[in-house]
């Protein structure tokens, strides 16, 4: 007996509940809904343009006066110019051999130098240029001569000079190479055409103490 009683209870108070739980939810739901309506459909309210008070002072750019004109400049003041004496400095007396000047139309050269003793006999140079006579040499008071061997080409003019003798060595062989690079000769002509020929050529070199 007691066991249907306790059965019976539990029934009406799980009913309860349950009821109870359906209108909590019932009225959650329609709170919800009530809260979407109230959101969806506010009040009407309309905006206006907003009016925004500007008060702006307005600045007058006033331009800067123009500077006064200038006076007149002073004149500039007169300067003298002193002037100025040139000084002549003498030249100091040196003793140097005296300087024989070539007469072969070409530039003047030191001293003499020799142009006759040829291998052939026909061997005619139609330019000849003088060679320098080396400083060092010539405030030395040395004296020499170099011996060039060398090629005259089908145009006359001179390759592969060489010196074969010289005395003293290696004192005027630069002088008499650059020299003989620049003369011109006839050229020998074969049944005629014109062809190399070997030739020598001795240049001498002396100074000329007669002054």
């Amino acid at each position: 007996m007691d066991n249907s009683i306790r059965y019976m209870v539990s029934i009406a108070i799980a009913v309860v509940v349950t009821l109870a739980a359906f209108y909590l939810m019932h009225r959650l739901i329609s709170g919800a809904a009530g809260d979407r309506q109230e959101l969806e459909q506010p009040p009407g309210i309309r905006f206006g343009p907003i009016e925004i008070e500007q008060d702006f002072e307005t600045k007058e750019r006033r331009k800067p006066e123009p500077p006064p004109p200038p006076d007149t400049p002073p004149p500039p003041p007169d300067i003298s110019v002193t002037e100025v004496e040139k000084v002549r400095t003498p030249m100091p007396d040196l003793n140097l051999p005296n300087l024989n000047l070539g007469t072969s139309g070409g530039p003047p050269v030191l001293g003499n130098f020799g142009m006759d003793r040829t291998a052939e006999g026909d061997v005619v140079p139609l330019v000849r240029i003088n060679p320098q006579y080396p400083r060092d040499a010539a405030m030395n008071q040395i004296e020499g001569y170099v011996t060039i061997e060398f090629t005259i080409t089908e145009t006359g003019s001179v390759r592969n000079p060489r010196v074969i003798d010289a005395r003293p060595p290696r004192v005027f062989d630069r002088e008499a190479i650059r020299a003989i690079l620049r003369w011109k000769f006839k050229p020998r002509v074969i049944d005629g055409v014109a062809v190399e020929r070997q030739a020598i050529q001795t240049l001498d070199f002396t100074l000329d103490d007669s002054a």
